[in-house]
């Protein structure tokens, strides 16, 4: 395989491969890339000696030499081919762009972009273009309103992974502001903090009757999450599937997806809206959602092929020390592994997740057809002729008085599963319109 616009080749690490150079190319680019050392330019695998001593002498080089900091926007993998040992730098696009080498600073000189397969000089004009538009509302730069914030917690994640903070982690960590303050980085890991994320669960297909509701929060974001990941591990529970043959079991929802969409929608959301995740378990389906759409400059397409542009970098960079994240740009790929892109909604403000539960967990050899109605439900049932509005259905049953229907009939027929909103995320919407469910027509056709 050749060199493209994101694959650079180095046939090995040695004084005269200027490896800040092909990483900044990478941070400036729209779509990052990747550097393999130990393949030459002709795409032959020649393979690493020094494996370790190198990938140790890139992180340093990466993470002293170029600016703004790179931390959480590139990994540094093993990886073996034809038998030999290679090194792989994933480099996502950066959104603090231009990056540039700390010795030159933002001109010609210490900027480059990928043009082609090759890292050039950036025009000074470009340097200052993307100088002028910045982004500059990221969480590492707003300053914490608390600075008397403690992070026990943070230690203790660290030692687990026997890599103990030292006196400069909050430096090292990224936990300041240029001018020294605590930012808001600090503000969501500390110990104490008001932010909480939401663990939802509901009795049908809707948001009209909430059976629980969890908050997992006020704490570093860190154990927030490990409360999140160990609520959903509970509830994800096995189906069994009975057929003629065989009885087949499956967890609810695949939990390697499952896992990666929780960190997702953790590590990326736009906490500078300071609207934190929310999880959500219907009895069809579990939604989860993050504040933020695609970053900017990102399509659709770009997000599903694996490309990464993390949104809050230094929450990265600490879910990858604790092991929270895996490889840089894996999360996606690995949940289109079980779920289709259809599972992922995109609006102007938020991305949602939605994966089908499988089965249910107490199946029944001979399932009962019919559900259970009220009479009132009955008739409700029997006037149903596609969508319909509340006002519509009631006065097609001549009746007056709505907090009655929607008492003892509407509210009856959802909760059965026999009536569904068609708009769920606004269940008092005065737009909103109904319609008989699969199991609802069941029920019509049984009784004709």
């Amino acid at each position: 395989m050749s060199e493209t616009n994101r694959i650079e080749y180095k046939r090995e690490l040695n004084t005269d491969v200027d490896i800040e150079k092909e990483v900044i190319a990478f941070l400036n680019y729209q779509e990052g890339g990747l550097i393999y050392i130990g393949i030459d330019k002709q795409g032959n695998v020649v393979g690493v000696t020094d494996m370790d001593g190198d990938m140790l002498k890139i992180k340093d080089r990466i993470k002293n030499n170029v600016s703004p900091s790179a931390m959480g926007l590139f990994d540094v993998v093993s990886e073996n081919k034809e038998g030999k040992n290679l090194i792989k730098i994933i480099v996502a696009s950066g959104s603090e762009k231009p990056y540039f080498k700390k010795k030159y600073g933002m001109t010609e000189k210490g900027c480059f972009i990928r043009t082609g397969t090759a890292a050039e000089p950036m025009p000074q004009a470009m340097v200052d273009k993307l100088f002028a538009s910045r982004t500059r509302n990221s969480i590492g730069k707003i300053k914490s309103h608390r600075q008397d914030l403690s992070f026990e917690q943070l230690r203790i994640y660290y030692d687990e992974k026997h890599k103990p903070l030292n006196k400069q982690f909050k430096r090292n960590l990224e936990l300041l502001t240029e001018a020294g303050s605590l930012n808001y980085v600090a503000y969501l890991l500390a110990d104490e903090n008001n932010t909480s994320i939401k663990v939802a669960k509901y009795k049908g297909t809707n948001r009209v009757d909430l059976t629980e509701s969890n908050e997992y929060g006020y704490c570093s974001l860190i154990k927030a999450t490990k409360s999140v990941l160990d609520k959903l591990e509970l509830e994800n529970r096995t189906a069994a599937t009975i057929t003629s043959k065989e009885r087949i079991d499956e967890r609810f929802w695949n939990s390697i997806a499952l896992r990666e969409a929780v960190i997702n929608a953790i590590v990326h959301n736009d906490f500078t809206r300071e609207v934190p995740p929310k999880f959500e378990i219907f009895s069809d389906r579990i939604e989860i959602t993050s504040t933020g759409s695609l970053p900017e400059g990102m399509t659709e397409t770009e997000f599903f092929e694996g490309f990464s542009i993390p949104r809050n970098k230094e929450l990265m960079r600490i879910y990858k020390d604790l092991e929270l994240v895996e490889q840089l740009g894996s999360g996606i790929p690995r949940i289109l592994e079980h779920y289709d892109r259809a599972c992922f909604r995109f609006t102007e403000n938020f991305m949602r997740m939605v994966f089908p539960t499988v089965g249910q967990v107490t199946p029944q050899v001979t399932p009962q057809v019919t559900p259970q109605v009220t009479p009132q439900v009955k008739l409700l049932l029997g006037i149903f002729s596609g969508e319909h509005t509340r006002q519509e259905l009631q006065e097609l049953l001549g009746l007056s008085d709505r907090k009655n229907f929607r008492l003892n009939y509407l509210n009856p027929a959802v909760e059965a599963e026999v009536v569904r909103l068609l708009n769920p995320d606004s269940p008092k919407s005065s737009r909103q319109r109904y319609t008989l469910t699969d199991k609802g027509k069941q029920y019509i056709k049984v009784k004709k």
